[in-house]
């Protein structure tokens, strides 16, 4: 087959439109174009008034080979790749698995990993400290509608990871020549989610399709033999002459293994802690912090498509700003990067905390994204350094400080917030003049159990670091540039935003094996190698073929 690329029609084209751009394209008659798919649609909406839809076809034709030979120097015309994932291996049916691997958590990467090693018939065993799904569900809905927290059931843990509750977005940056990516979008469509996720150019699932879509994943892995084991909390890993040989659970439970993945999540501290304890290799990295912003998703799609709002094709609009601040010379702020993170078109804001008097926030959307609002995470990059500044103190960075400053902030975020779960919030421009809020205006915040108006901002009594708000003040005017009503007076702003990814890295080698642990598996966004669903779900299949590989005995490629 033949791959089309930057075929370009209107929004609104004609059925048939397609068909004939590509015969047009390939300066062919109809009668010689068989048949074509659709790999890839997205949109350019740079010109309001003329929106573009832009196609990456697949094409099969009565004389491919002379097509191509005619048109072999054109850029956007080329063979279609072979994107079918082929497994390293497959363990034979009587080969003895003894003691077999092991998967702690199951979220995108967890489940990934799992799925893979099941697939080539190596019986994973996860552990998940939280609940199923559904049970985790009514656990997470307990923090939102009634304050009560679970601290091993909610946003965090339980299965789906926190991907779960999110917008259940499917696109990544990532470098991709295995094509992986493809393989995470087939196991979901395999296992209900939309078809259109395949070509749409930002595919999502939404929270209350991913449910179902995870139990079905969940099922077959356990159908292939592997098994997925809830409320299963891990308290301690064995390492013997720097090799791993098993774990011991909460419960006192005691598991041999000699291969470990560790796909934990970004807010599994007390692992952290614990492998940091047993001397297991891990350093700080940079993450970001801030704030949820708030719009009427309105707004935003006028903004964003003018007259074209509200087209099905379009949906509910999105955004990605960056402001790198100018700041004033010497200051703490100048040259960092204001960004927007995990924006959630007509979603709502979360409550995401999975510890006991702190607040955090994150942002999640249904599939119809069809809420009143737009909320988006307003968040400023900090790197292993700014711990130490933060905290006065001197000297090296432990691997864990990023933590202990998360927790400073979500629990004046709690404070601030006046307890009970509700979130400190201020209306952008009372943030902006430095001034307290006292009433909200026509823009309603989404946040369960509520909000509590305040002065984000205060220097007396602060929600973030000072450069982290001077940061943002510098940038909301800005990206009023690129939005228009980005800055409306009563746009909310609701605190705090801290869990943006993983505050270190549990660093592996090119093996995917821990730097001074054998048999140890750092994966995924909580060991600091993924960022959001589906790079966590494509490094949990690279991880899972390492795994293969000792296992199997295949050498690496």
């Amino acid at each position: 087959m033949l791959r089309i690329t930057e075929l370009r029609l209107p929004l609104d084209h004609a059925q048939a439109a397609l068909r004939a751009a590509i015969a047009t394209r390939l300066c062919i008659a109809d009668a010689e174009l068989i048949a074509f798919s659709i790999f890839k649609r997205s949109f350019d909406a740079r010109k309001k008034s003329a929106v573009q839809l832009i196609y990456t076809v697949d094409c099969e034709l009565l004389d491919e080979a002379a097509v191509f030979a005619r048109l072999a120097d054109q850029p956007h015309i080329k063979p279609t790749p072979d994107t079918a994932y082929r497994f390293i291996g497959q363990a034979p049916a009587d080969l003895p698995i003894t003691p077999r691997p092991i998967v702690i958590g199951f979220g995108p990467c967890g489940i990934f990993a799992a799925l893979v090693l099941a697939q080539m018939g190596l019986r994973p065993i996860v552990l998940e400290r939280g609940r199923s799904v559904r049970e985790r569900t009514k656990d997470t809905w307990g923090l939102w509608r009634q304050g009560v927290l679970d601290p091993e059931s909610n946003v965090q843990f339980g299965e789906g990871g926190a991907g779960t509750f999110s917008d259940g977005k499917l696109w990544s940056q990532i470098s991709d020549p295995r094509h992986l990516t493809r393989k995470v979008l087939n196991e979901f469509v395999k296992a209900g989610a939309p078809e259109e996720i395949l070509f749409i150019a930002k595919p999502h699932i939404g929270t209350f399709r991913l449910v179902g879509v995870v139990e079905k994943m969940r099922a077959e892995i356990e159908a292939l033999g592997g098994e997925v084991r809830f409320g299963q909390r891990v308290t301690d890993v064995r390492i013997e002459a720097g090799q791993v040989r098993g774990v011991s659970l909460a419960d006192g439970t005691q598991l041999d293994a000699e291969q470990v993945v560790l796909a934990l999540g970004h807010s599994a501290r007390d692992t952290f802690a614990m492998l940091h304890e047993r001397g297991v290799f891990m350093e700080a990295k940079p993450f970001s912090i801030g704030f949820r912003i708030e719009h009427p998703q309105s707004v935003v799609d006028a903004a964003r498509f003018g007259a074209n709002a509200g087209n099905a094709i379009l949906g509910a609009a999105d955004y990605k700003l960056v402001h790198h601040v100018q700041g004033s010379p010497g200051s703490q702020g100048r040259g960092r990067s204001v960004y927007s993170f995990c924006m959630c078109p007509g979603g709502t804001v979360v409550a995401a905390t999975s510890e006991a008097g702190r607040v955090v926030t994150n942002g999640m959307s249904q599939y119809s994204r069809n809420e009143r609002n737009a909320n988006a995470g307003i968040v400023v990059g900090i790197t292993p350094q700014d711990y130490r500044l933060d905290k006065q103190l001197g000297g090296a960075v432990d691997p864990l400080d990023g933590i202990a400053f998360q927790r400073h902030w979500e629990s004046r975020a709690f404070e601030l917030g006046g307890g009970a779960y509700r979130a400190p919030a201020q209306l952008v421009a009372d943030f902006i003049k430095g001034q307290p809020s006292a009433a909200l205006g026509s823009v309603l915040p989404s946040y369960q159990p509520g909000v509590t108006l305040t002065d984000l901002g205060s220097s007396a009594n602060p929600s973030l670091p000072q450069y982290a708000i001077d940061a943002i003040r510098e940038a909301l005017p800005a990206f009023e540039r690129q939005i228009k009503g980005f800055n409306r007076p009563d746009a909310v702003l609701t605190g705090v935003e801290t869990r943006t990814s993983s505050p270190l890295r549990i660093t592996r080698g090119r093996d995917f094996q821990s730097l001074n642990v054998r048999g140890l598996y750092p994966a995924g966004e909580g060991a600091g190698y993924a960022g959001g669903i589906m790079s966590a779900g494509v490094d949990g299949i690279e991880v899972a073929e390492a795994v293969a590989r000792e296992l199997l005995g295949i050498a690496p490629t």
